[in-house]
């Protein structure tokens, strides 16, 4: 199949696009659904990744009300013109007892908790994967042929959407890693459902020219 065939052109694609670097992040303290602003390294990282983003000719944005991550997609939407919706399912992983702990008080006090990955009374990871991967076939069923949506969220919320939209089962979902602040992954449609064909990216991708296409 060429590059100029009407079914490769007709291809959604989602770029799913970690918020920029707040205070927390710094710290490393666990962040979760605590409303934690970007700080001015974060702003200025949104401003960056927003005008690579804008060459990707988004059709929609969508967030997380968080605002840090609402104010990561404002940047995409300052430059584009296109308005933003909002989604609580976009939301980060509930942490429970773990926000605002950093690692080595989560370690220290949660030891058993921590070997799992399982906050004390905070979501489970099939939790979120099922909250934020329904929120994305909600968005993306909005989105025409040859439509690119922008989703403006959280690491750990984006990465087991991901793998929920993908239909990964849940023992292979570590074989991810996470997003770094304002960096994105990008999927797109094959022909037997979507695709990853782009991780952990802070610069555009380069054309794909190989025998391996779908």
């Amino acid at each position: 199949m060429s590059e100029s065939d009407p079914a490769r052109s007709a291809k959604r694609r989602i770029v799913l696009w970690r918020h920029g670097q707040t205070a927390w992040n710094v710290e490393n303290r666990f962040q979760g659904k605590t409303d934690i602003p970007l700080t001015e390294a974060g702003l200025g990282q949104a401003e960056r990744a927003a005008r690579l983003l804008a060459a990707l000719k988004p059709t929609a944005i969508i967030a997380s009300p968080l605002q840090r991550a609402a104010r990561t997609g404002q940047a995409l939407a300052d430059i584009t013109g296109l308005p933003i919706t909002y989604d609580d399912d976009l939301k980060e992983r509930d942490g429970g007892e773990w926000e605002g702990l950093t690692g080595v008080e989560i370690r220290s006090r949660y030891p058993r908790e921590h070997a799992i990955w399982q906050p004390p009374g905070g979501e489970t990871s099939a939790q979120v994967a099922k909250r934020v991967g329904s929120a994305l076939e909600r968005a993306v069923a909005t989105v025409e042929h040859e439509g690119v949506l922008v989703v403006a969220s959280h690491g750990a919320a984006l990465r087991l959407g991901m793998c929920q939209l993908l239909g990964l089962p849940e023992d292979l979902w570590e074989r991810f890693g996470g997003l770094s602040n304002c960096c994105w992954s990008v999927l797109a449609e094959g022909r037997s459902g979507w695709r990853l064909i782009d991780h952990n990216a802070g610069t555009l991708p380069e054309p794909i020219m190989s025998d391996d296409q779908a």
